[in-house]
């Protein structure tokens, strides 16, 4: 078992490690301000440098790289923010991997290539007002008329709402209950009766907008189906990636605060020297980093394991779970050992905090990752009806 990563994934990490830190922390400070969405013009800069579609085929305009070097590259984003991070993630996990996988031919060539190239963003869209962790009660409908779908229904949390350009709308195509029925639909923003609410005002997240959606009427090809009635199983096992995808930013969160801190901590000065010269600090510096290590590795695994597959629901709930615990744990800390300033928006640590809970909410919940563990473990599902 080599842990060391081959000159070609250094080197990716490195060139999207410079170029989030040279790049990228003024646009961060100007997304949090104004809460928008990284811009069409920064959206050609991340594609001309290769960001998008690393763990995309080639022929489909992506890299053809493997799972491990998209979490190298979307790490990097990650220690600057979310904000900045976000295309990266839609980009190589979120909706992609649906898209890569399952997907008719027809639809990956029209829409994948445009996502590589920076011209499209794609967003999820699972839940609903009353289908969240539930995801098998959701009752938007696709009912399919001859060579065209029809979509009825709202969702909910989905993130990039009004911003990203498409759509993977998961949906009920057919009576059969619960799983059974439900599918996926490609649907583009701008089709006659697809609307947004009003942007959602989180705690975290600025920058990445969030809206309800809703579907009246809204008619699209046939050929917009993604998945059909049936395919629930499928969709899930893409979202093992999503989860790998989550647990990225968790942990470039995490060892954005640990990096900020480790530079605060022998600059700030009490009682005559430098505050790393306390021992206390020096313990938290080392909790902090073996945390951020442990997620990684928990990371990596799942994602190597995978190869150019999926990964496995326990390795990627495994590592999701730990990553949502350990970047509220590790951000918190990171605020203690700066005081007063660390509670200030003036520095970045406050955002890294309020971020740092949404990522444990968003993509499942840190319990539902228990209990998906769980069920690994015993080898079937726990019915949470009954």
């Amino acid at each position: 078992m080599d842990f060391t990563l081959s000159g070609d994934q250094k080197l990716l990490q490195e060139t999207a490690s410079r170029f989030a830190r040279q790049e990228l922390p003024g646009l961060a400070r100007e997304l949090e301000e104004r809460d928008d969405s990284v811009s069409d013009d920064w959206m050609q800069r991340y594609a001309e440098m290769g960001f998008f579609g690393i763990n995309v085929p080639e022929e489909y305009g992506g890299q053809g790289m493997g799972h491990l070097e998209a979490v190298l590259a979307l790490e990097e984003f990650a220690k600057v923010s979310s904000a900045v991070a976000m295309p990266v993630f839609e980009a190589n996990f979120g909706p992609m991997a649906v898209l890569v996988y399952f997907a008719p031919e027809e639809l990956k060539r029209r829409v994948l290539p445009q996502v590589c190239a920076g011209k499209l963003m794609v967003a999820v869209s699972m839940s609903e007002p009353d289908a969240g962790t539930a995801l098998t009660d959701l009752i938007t409908r696709a009912e399919i008329r001859g060579d065209r779908v029809v979509l009825n229904g709202a969702k909910r949390w989905c993130s990039g709402a009004g911003h990203a350009q498409g759509y993977l709308v998961y949906c009920r195509m057919s009576d059969a209950p619960g799983a059974a029925g439900i599918g996926a639909v490609y649907i583009e923003k701008g089709t006659k009766g697809f609307s947004f609410g009003k942007r959602e005002e989180l705690m975290g997240f600025r920058g990445i907008m969030t809206a309800d959606m809703f579907f009246d009427n809204v008619e699209v090809p046939a050929g917009n189906i993604v998945l059909p009635a049936g395919s629930f199983g499928k969709l899930m096992a893409a979202f093992n990636l999503e989860r790998c995808g989550n647990t990225t930013m968790s942990l470039g969160i995490a060892s954005g605060a640990l990096d900020y801190v480790i530079g605060y901590v022998q600059e700030r000065r009490q009682f005559g020297k430098a505050i790393v010269d306390f021992q206390a600090v020096q313990i938290k510096l080392a909790e902090m980093a073996l945390k951020v290590d442990a997620a990684r590795l928990l990371l990596y695994r799942a994602v190597s394991n995978a190869v150019r597959g999926l990964p496995s629901v326990l390795e990627s709930s495994m590592a999701k779970c730990f990553a949502n615990e350990m970047v509220r744990d590790v951000a918190g800390t990171a605020m203690q050992l700066m005081g007063g300033y660390g509670y200030s928006k003036q520095y970045d640590i406050e955002r890294r905090l309020r971020d740092a809970w949404g990522w444990g909410i968003a993509g499942g919940t840190i319990d539902v990752q228990k209990v998906n563990i769980a069920s690994a473990l015993i080898g079937r599902r726990f019915d949470q009806r009954r």
